[in-house]
C-alpha cells in the first residue's frame, strides 16, 4: 500500500478524491449473511416423490359435456341451464342416459371450493363418475407462446 505523506501545515484537511469503500464491503456482508439466514428458510420442506406420467393426450370427444358452474352457483350443461332439483334427470335427458359420458366441470374461478365439491357430489349421486376438471392453459413467466 502507498503512503501519502502530509505536507501541509496547519488545521485545514486536505480533501480527498477517492471513493471509500468501507461502508460499501460492510453493507454487502451485512446483505450477505441476511441472505445466508432467509434462503433455508424460503424453501419448502415437504417432501414429495411426485410419479412422472407417460400417458398420451386422451382425444376430446365429439360433443363434450361441459358442465358449468357460474359465479351466481347456478349449473348449466352447454347452453342450457339446470336445476338443482332433479339434477340427474336433467342430465339423463341431456346426455342420453349414458352413465360413461365425461363431464367437463369448468367453474368460475369466485365459486367456493365446498361449492365446487356439492356439484361433484351432485354427478356423483347421478352416478356420473367420469368427471374431468378444466382450467385455462397458461404460459409459465419466461416462456413465450412460439416454438
Amino acid at each position: 500500500m502507498a503512503a501519502k505523506i502530509r505536507e501541509s501545515v496547519g488545521d485545514d484537511l486536505e480533501e480527498t478524491h477517492e471513493i471509500n469503500v468501507t461502508p460499501f464491503i460492510d453493507v454487502m456482508l451485512v446483505l450477505l449473511i441476511i441472505f445466508m439466514v432467509a434462503a433455508p428458510l424460503a424453501t419448502v420442506d415437504v417432501n414429495v416423490d411426485l410419479p412422472a406420467s407417460t400417458a398420451a393426450a386422451t382425444p376430446r370427444p365429439d360433443k363434450p359435456a361441459f358442465l358449468t358452474v357460474k359465479r351466481d352457483l347456478s349449473l348449466s350443461l352447454g347452453n342450457e341451464t339446470l336445476p338443482r332439483q332433479g339434477f340427474g334427470q336433467a342430465l339423463d335427458r341431456i346426455t342420453g342416459a349414458d352413465k360413461e359420458t365425461r363431464i367437463f366441470l369448468r367453474a368460475d374461478k369466485d365459486v367456493p371450493y365446498g361449492d365446487l365439491m356439492e356439484v361433484m357430489n351432485l354427478l356423483r349421486a347421478a352416478g356420473y363418475l367420469k368427471v374431468a376438471l378444466v382450467g385455462i392453459e397458461s404460459v409459465p413467466a419466461g416462456a413465450s407462446g412460439t416454438p
